[in-house]
Parts: C-alpha cells; sequence; structure tokens
C-alpha cells in the first residue's frame, strides 16, 4: 500500500536500472550443464530454454498468443532485417519491440552480423559450416556479387531489398538494437567460416574483441540517453571457428568485459559443437547466461546444453514446417507422401499441442497440396512446440537427476533407423 507521500518504488528508481536484468544457476550437473532463470524487465526465462524466432518480429505465420501457448519464453528477432524494414526508428516510435509485435514477454535481438556477411556474400540463408579442406578469404556464392565488405571500423553492405549502400559499425549495431528495443542484444561481431584461412580468424577475432569494447561504451552512453526506456543486456559474442586457442582467448577476452551474458558465435562442425562449448564455458564466468547461435536438432540440443550452453535459437524448426517437414519423437518425416492422404492420425500421436491435438494428416496434406496458409501456421505450432518442449522436459530431467537416461530414450528412438 502506498499513499501519496510514500511513491511507489518503481515511480522512483530508474525504469532502464541494471538491476532488472540478472542470472541465477540452478541444478549443476558435473559434464558442465545447468539449469537457471534469467530474469528480464520483460518476465523471466527458465534455462535451459529454446527461443523460438521471429526475423522480423514475427514468428513467421503464428500469432505471438500461439507462441505463448506452445511454450515458448521469449522470440528473437533480427536486427539486419528489421533496420532495412520497416527501420528501427519506427519500431523505437512504436514502444520498442515487444510492443510493436504484441509479445509482452521477453525479447532478443541479433546484432545483424551474420546477416551482413552471409547475405552480403550471396548465401542468402546460410553459410555452409562444413570444413571441406580447401580454404579462401574472399568467401562469395558462385555467381554472387560481394555485396559486404569489412574494415577495421565496420561493415559496409547493399541492401539485399533494394540495392541501397548502409554502413554497420559497433555504434551503429547498438543504436539500432537500442531502438528496437530488446531485453537482451548481442555486440556487433564479425562472422568466419571454416574455410577462412587461420591467419584471418585471428585477425577477425582481434577486430571483434576491439568492437566489443566499442559496443560496451556505446551500449552504456545510450542506456544513460534513453532512461526512460527498460534495461538491456549486452551479450558478447565469442568467435575463433575450431580453434581452441582462439576460442579460449576469446571466451578469456569477453568474459573479462562488462557484458551481461554472451553468445556462442561462429563457425563450427557439428561434431565439435560439444567440445567447442566446453572451452569457452570454462573460460566464462559463471554467474552469467550462455546463448548458443543457430541449432535446434535434438542431438545438438542435448550436447549443448549437457556442456554448458542456456539458451539456443534456430530458424528451422518454422522454416521447414513450411514444407511439410514435421518433428516428431521418432524423427523427421514429409508430409507430401503419399501414405498421408487417408491418415486421419496426428503428426505425432505423442505430442499435445494443439495441431496434434485437433488436425489430422489428411487434412494437413490437403492444406499443403491446396496451398491453403493455414497449412503453415498449424505446422509451425508443431514443430515450433516439439523443439521447445523438448528443452523443457531437458530442464525438467536435470532437475530430477535422469539427464543421462532422458538423453538415451529420446534419441534413440528419435535417430532410429527405419
Amino acid at each position: 500500500m502506498t499513499t501519496d507521500e510514500t511513491p511507489a518504488a518503481s515511480e522512483t528508481a530508474p525504469i532502464n536500472d541494471r538491476s532488472q536484468f540478472g542470472f541465477e544457476v540452478g541444478t549443476r550437473m558435473d559434464t558442465g550443464g545447468r539449469t537457471g532463470v534469467i530474469h528480464t524487465p520483460h518476465g523471466d526465462i527458465q534455462t535451459p530454454a529454446f527461443i523460438p524466432v521471429g526475423t522480423k518480429a514475427t514468428v513467421k505465420a503464428v500469432r505471438p498468443d500461439e507462441v505463448a501457448e506452445l511454450g515458448g519464453q521469449a522470440v528473437l528477432s533480427n536486427a539486419y532485417h528489421l533496420y532495412l524494414q520497416p527501420g528501427s526508428d519506427l519500431i523505437d516510435e512504436a514502444g520498442g519491440l515487444g510492443k510493436f509485435m504484441n509479445w509482452p514477454g521477453p525479447t532478443f535481438t541479433d546484432s545483424g552480423g551474420f546477416q551482413v556477411m552471409s547475405l552480403g556474400s550471396g548465401f542468402k540463408k546460410v553459410i555452409s559450416m562444413e570444413s571441406t579442406g580447401e580454404q579462401n578469404d574472399e568467401l562469395v556464392a558462385v555467381g554472387k556479387e560481394r555485396l559486404s565488405n569489412v574494415d577495421d571500423d565496420g561493415v559496409t553492405f547493399k541492401s539485399h531489398l533494394d540495392g541501397s549502400m548502409h554502413r554497420f559499425t559497433p555504434e551503429i549495431s547498438m543504436r539500432v538494437q537500442h531502438e528496437l528495443g530488446a531485453d537482451i542484444m548481442f555486440a556487433f561481431d564479425e562472422l568466419t567460416t571454416l574455410v577462412n584461412t587461420r591467419g584471418y580468424q585471428e585477425e577477425s577475432l582481434e577486430r571483434t574483441r576491439l568492437w566489443a569494447i566499442r559496443c560496451i561504451e556505446e551500449h552504456f552512453r545510450l542506456t544513460e540517453e534513453r532512461s526512460h526506456r527498460p534495461y538491456q543486456a549486452l551479450f558478447g559474442v565469442l568467435q575463433g571457428a575450431q580453434y581452441e586457442d582462439l576460442r579460449r582467448r576469446a571466451a578469456r577476452d569477453l568474459g573479462a568485459m562488462d557484458f551481461d551474458g554472451f553468445g556462442i558465435g561462429g563457425a563450427l562442425e557439428k561434431e565439435n559443437l560439444g567440445i567447442i562449448i566446453r572451452w569457452v564455458c570454462e573460460e566464462l564466468p559463471e554467474n552469467k547466461p550462455r546463448h548458443l547461435l543457430g541449432i535446434s536438432e535434438p542431438d545438438d540440443l542435448f550436447e549443448a546444453i549437457k556442456t554448458g550452453a542456456d539458451t539456443f535459437d534456430c530458424v528451422s524448426p518454422s522454416r521447414v514446417a513450411r514444407n511439410a517437414a514435421i518433428y516428431t519423437r521418432d524423427g523427421r518425416y514429409n508430409l507430401t507422401g503419399a501414405k498421408y492422404r487417408r491418415d486421419f492420425g496426428p503428426l505425432d500421436p505423442d505430442c499435445t499441442c494443439y495441431t496434434c491435438q485437433n488436425y489430422s494428416r489428411a487434412y494437413l496434406r490437403h492444406l499443403y497440396k491446396a496451398k491453403e496458409m493455414l497449412f503453415s501456421t498449424l505446422c509451425t505450432i508443431h514443430n515450433e512446440h516439439f523443439v521447445v518442449s523438448l528443452v523443457a522436459e531437458i530442464r525438467q530431467a536435470m532437475i530430477d537427476g535422469r539427464f543421462d537416461e532422458l538423453e538415451t530414450e529420446v534419441l534413440g528412438r528419435y535417430y532410429a533407423k527405419k
């Protein structure tokens, strides 16, 4: 109870007080994995957690309330795409990303670095992270014009939308992300691939370190300037490809900086995922969260969680859903097969999502063949629910001391040869 003489604490404390963000570690595993809670101005995130991707301020084909209903705790959007369209200044004027898209929970934005590099090199969606044995520091897709150029100050790039020229520096990335207003944002970094030479990896790592310093300085300047907005946490991004010394150096360098958490990014092969996460987590502060960029396959999730990552994001569940690829406990399958034409069972008999509780494979296949928009909505709900709920199940298994048992059970069934 407050009176006119005794104002509420929220009326006297700065709205962007850094104490609005925090992380608490819960259950710890001998392998380095842990449960926890990330506190943000727009709610808590129970970790480990999978964060659905809403690239352009929407999880494609799914309403925000449906994202919450399927178990999503937060949404990650893309600074590069929102900067180009509709513009971060417009989203700022609307009250920030969450208000703009009518999502009341926590939000993340990436720095735009990945898209600037990958789209700028003509790769559109992804750059292959497989090691071919060949090395080339002038990476560009065959038959494509290089649309981005990196220097020590930042990156100049051409918009994939209209060909207009733009410039991202650490300071511009921070301004864009502050205007977007996400609870968690990432420092601007340079993306490298496994094709880059060792020499370039070292050069890029130092560039990313210097950019991280600039990001922190601009972040706190903008935080003070924008005291009318809630505090936004800043995560540093760790690069270093598959070199142990570079990964550990990046973790030590950025771990000593005043970041609120860390993103594990850059090039790595699937078989080395857990090894690299373990390297960096051994160097990073225990009391700050770690976000792994770009995974959603069950084996990757178990490995990443086991070795110390706390949150993850990936566009794959929604992207493959729109192409009729369906996640189930018994592995992925394609719904376009003729055998599903008269199959009146759910997408996955073990699934509790809205789609599986109300629709059949036959109906969903019909929607796909008829090119009905509802198909994308219903299958995205299912795929996102599958990954989100699997990570939630893993979190509970960690608390209950049965992580190994669940890993054996889930992966044995998911990857069983048909």
